[in-house]
C-alpha cells in the first residue's frame, strides 16, 4: 500500500510534496550582536537541517510582528526590513537545498502578557526587568500570568495597532519569499489571551462574548488574508483546549475554526493549552490528534496534528485514516533532524536524498 503520509497536499497555489512538517520551534538565539529580532546562522543550520533531512513544509520559530510581542528579548521578529532580510538568506537555502521541494513558512505571533521573559536556558525565570532588556507586556486586562509580571490592559487603539503589525509583517514575510504564513493564536499567548474566559474579562466589543473573544483573532486573519497573495496559504495555529475548567474547549474551538475558514484560512494547525499555569495536560503519544481530528470533522477545515508525535507507523495512522491532513513534528525533529527519510524507509517509500547524501542511502538497512 502507498504511505499516506508521503502524499502531497495541495493548499490554494503551493503543493507540498508530503504530509511530514516542522512545527515552529522557538530558539532564543538572536543575540544582540546580530541585531534585535535578527535571525542569524544559528537558525539557518537549525532549519536547514530539516531541508536536508527531507521535511516536506518547514515553520520559522514564532516571529514577533513588534519588539513588544517577544517572548524574550532573545526572540526572532518580522517588524523590521534587517529582519526580513536575514530570515530570505534562509528561506532561500531553504528553497535550494531541501532533500524534497522544501516549503518555509513564517509564523507571526505576539506574546501579550507571556513576553519579555528569560530564556529557557537562563540562570533566572519569570519575566525580565527593563535593567535586563525587557518591558511592560500588555494583554486584554491587568492580569498577569503566574509567576510573571502585570501587563497593562490594552487600548482600542494598541488592539488596532497590534492587527495592523501583523499585517505589515505578512507583508514582509512574503517579501522575503515565504512560501506560507501562519498565525499564531494558541499557547495564551496574545490571540489566545483575547479568546480565552480564564484571561478576557473585558466588557467592551472586544470581550464578552465568545463572539466578542474571537474579535481579534479574526480581525488579524482577516487583515493576513489581505496582506498576502490570494495564491498564498494561510495557517492558523489555536490551542483547541485550555485544560481548564471555564476555559476554551474542543466545541469553541470548532467554532472558532469555522469562522477563520470562512474568512480564508486553508489549514488550522491544532494545539492545546498554555493559557493559564493551572491546566491539567495528561500528556501521552497523540494526546492532542484528537483535536485535530474533531476540528477537521465539525469544521470542515484542513488539519495539522502535533503533538508527541514521534513515529513513522503513527503519524502514518493519523493521515491514513483521515483524523488529519498533516503531521507537524517538534522534538523528534530535534532528536532526529533526518527524521522524514527514515520514515519514508519504514513506512516503504522512497524519497529523495540532497546529493551530499547519497551514500548513506539505505541498501539493506537503515
Amino acid at each position: 500500500m502507498p504511505s499516506a503520509l508521503f502524499t502531497p497536499l495541495q493548499l490554494r497555489s503551493l503543493s507540498i510534496p508530503h504530509r511530514g512538517w516542522v512545527s515552529p520551534m522557538c530558539q532564543y538565539s538572536c543575540h544582540p550582536e546580530t541585531g534585535e529580532g535578527v535571525p542569524n546562522d544559528w537558525h539557518l543550520m537549525h532549519l536547514g537541517s530539516f531541508a536536508a533531512g527531507g521535511a516536506a513544509l518547514i515553520m520559522s520559530e514564532a516571529a514577533a510582528v513588534n519588539a513588544a510581542g517577544r517572548i524574550s528579548p532573545l526572540d526572532a521578529g518580522l517588524y523590521s526590513d534587517e529582519q526580513a532580510t536575514a530570515w530570505e538568506r534562509i528561506v532561500q537555502f531553504v528553497h535550494r537545498h531541501g532533500a524534497v521541494d522544501c516549503r518555509i513558512g513564517a509564523q507571526l505571533a505576539h506574546a501579550g502578557r507571556k513576553a519579555s521573559t528569560y530564556w529557557p536556558f537562563s540562570e533566572h525565570s519569570g519575566s525580565v526587568p527593563a535593567s535586563d532588556g525587557g518591558w511592560v507586556t500588555a494583554g486584554p486586562t491587568n492580569q498577569a500570568f503566574d509567576g510573571y509580571a502585570a501587563p497593562a490592559a490594552m487600548s482600542e487603539q494598541e488592539i488596532l495597532g497590534v492587527v495592523a503589525d501583523f499585517s505589515a509583517a505578512a507583508v514582509r514575510a512574503v517579501d522575503a519569499g515565504f512560501d506560507t504564513v501562519e498565525i499564531h493564536g494558541a499557547h495564551g499567548y496574545l490571540l489566545h489571551q483575547f479568546q480565552s474566559p480564564l484571561i478576557n474579562t473585558r466588557t467592551d466589543s472586544w470581550g464578552g462574548s465568545e463572539d466578542g473573544r474571537n474579535r481579534l483573532m479574526l480581525a488579524v486573519v482577516d487583515a493576513v488574508r489581505e496582506a498576502i497573495p490570494d495564491s498564498m496559504p494561510l495557517l492558523l495555529r489555536i490551542s483547541a483546549s485550555d485544560w481548564a475548567d471555564g476555559g476554551v474547549d474542543a466545541e469553541a474551538s470548532v467554532r472558532l475554526a469555522r469562522a477563520a475558514a470562512d474568512r480564508g484560512v486553508d489549514l488550522v494547525d491544532v494545539s492545546s493549552g498554555g493559557a493559564v499555569a493551572h491546566q491539567r495536560i495528561h500528556a501521552v503519544p497523540g494526546y492532542q490528534a484528537g483535536f485535530a481530528e474533531q476540528v477537521k470533522r465539525d469544521a470542515g477545515v484542513p488539519t495539522g496534528a502535533v503533538g508527541l508525535l514521534t513515529s513513522p507507523a503513527q503519524a502514518e495512522d493519523i493521515v491514513a485514516n483521515g483524523r488529519a491532513d498533516a503531521v507537524f513534528m517538534a522534538r523528534a525533529a530535534l532528536r532526529d533532524p533526518h527524521w522524514w527519510l527514515r520514515a519514508a524507509y519504514e513506512l516503504g517509500h522512497d524519497i529523495p536524498w540532497v546529493p551530499q547524501y547519497q551514500r548513506a542511502v539505505p541498501r539493506h538497512g537503515f
